[in-house]
């Protein structure tokens, strides 16, 4: 079975986020990237595969040469090789064009990406790539059993956990819950050894379709300042509480 991982080059939570060229581009200096949680989760969960069932793990990302630092420790997770298409996207459609004409020359049964990124919560290019390529597709998935081409899934849905079947080739948008956050691989030395002598190869982009485009970034309005109310003052908090806040 050949899997493919698609991996998002984004920015830790903890860093702080500015914008340049009057609020129209992400200043990427001083931040720190890691790997999209969601994208970690199927990345672990493929190489269970790859260490039960002998499948071969690809990661995949669509980036500039900054996200390089990303895929080697995707390596060292236990990926067996990775592919980065050289090109700084615009937007989701895009990434999945790209990811699709990679696919459509690889012919991988197992497609996992994040279910959405952390970065702009876009939560497109996994229907888009199954789409692109005619392949089943399970979103919000949080449980993946493969037996020769037959799949079960589980994903979260609003009224509970749904189970599903159907057959590879599939594209799963994975989450937290397809493993626990216990089980997430840490590299060791000796996996970050073997990750510099695993391949990482770049290809060219193929032609593809812009279909949107950011106009400009905004960041969410300064919070005001916190109000203190005396202990005893229990009218003048219900008169804040009702009139300002508004929640009673």
């Amino acid at each position: 079975m050949k899997i493919l991982v698609c991996i998002s080059h984004v920015p830790d939570t903890t860093s702080k986020i500015n914008f340049v060229d009057d609020d129209t581009v992400f200043d990427k200096n001083g931040v720190k990237f890691v790997i999209n949680p969601n994208d970690e989760f199927g990345l672990t969960r493929a190489v269970w595969f790859q260490q039960k069932q002998q499948a071969e793990v690809t990661v995949v990302t669509v980036g500039d040469p900054s996200c390089e630092p990303t895929l080697r420790k995707c390596l060292a997770i236990g990926a067996d090789k990775a592919v980065r298409i050289d090109l700084n996207p615009t937007d989701g459609f895009q990434v999945a064009q790209q990811l699709s004409a990679h696919c459509k020359v690889e012919n991988y049964d197992l497609i996992i990406a994040g279910r959405e990124s952390i970065d702009y919560n876009g939560a497109m290019v996994p229907g888009m790539v199954s789409a692109l390529l005619g392949y089943n597709f399970v979103t919000n998935c949080m449980a993946l059993e493969i037996d020769g081409n037959s799949v079960k899934a589980s994903r979260e849905i609003d009224e509970g956990i749904e189970s599903v079947s159907c057959q590879l080739p599939l594209v799963i948008g994975a989450q937290k819950g397809l493993v626990e956050e216990k089980d997430l691989i840490i590299p060791n030395m000796r996996g970050i050894m073997q990750a510099r002598q695993k391949s990482l190869s770049v290809i060219p982009p193929v032609e593809g379709e812009i279909r949107s485009s950011i106009t400009k970034f905004e960041k969410p309005a300064p919070k005001e300042a916190v109000k203190m109310v005396d202990a005893d003052q229990i009218d003048q908090l219900i008169d804040l509480l009702h009139n300002e806040a508004k929640v009673i």
